[in-house]
């Protein structure tokens, strides 16, 4: 990518991330039944995009000096990731976390590097479970559960 496009979207992923902090504040501290709220979540995910945002600031003003060859864009890879991530949102109520998630991370592994089967499977299982035992067992939290045909 170009060094004027990097440091268009890490602006544009500080602002959001910012967004994210301040709209997660806006949601209840707690749920019904639940010791993590529903406002934890994201406000983490607007840090973690905040600090992302700003290395890639920072890396981007670093290498201004540095010749970069062009970069063919793959559109492919990013379509089938696009679509992947329309599927999880539209099928994490009806099929489950634990599921929805195992075959999301599973599609995009495969997209990013298609020689790594095994290992695709078996970080998308171990994350997908690991995550929904923290986050549920641990942390007391609620994420949708099973779907009611299993």
């Amino acid at each position: 990518m170009s060094i004027q496009f990097d440091r268009l979207a890490s602006v544009l992923f500080l602002v959001t991330g910012v967004l994210f902090m301040v709209g997660s504040r806006q949601l209840g501290s707690s749920s019904y039944g639940s010791a993590v709220g529903p406002d934890i979540f994201p406000f983490f995910l607007g840090i973690v995009l905040v600090f992302l945002s700003i290395r890639l600031f920072y890396e981007s003003y670093i290498s201004k000096n540095q010749q970069r060859s062009k970069e063919i864009l793959q559109y492919k890879p990013f379509l089938i990731i696009f679509a992947a991530t329309l599927v999880y949102i539209l099928t994490l109520e009806t099929m489950g976390y634990v599921i929805t998630t195992f075959l999301f991370l599973f599609v995009c592994f495969q997209t990013m590097e298609r020689s790594k089967l095994f290992t695709s499977l078996l970080i998308s299982a171990c994350f997908s479970g690991l995550v929904y035992f923290l986050y549920v067992e641990v942390l007391k939290g609620t994420l949708p559960g099973w779907p009611i045909w299993i």
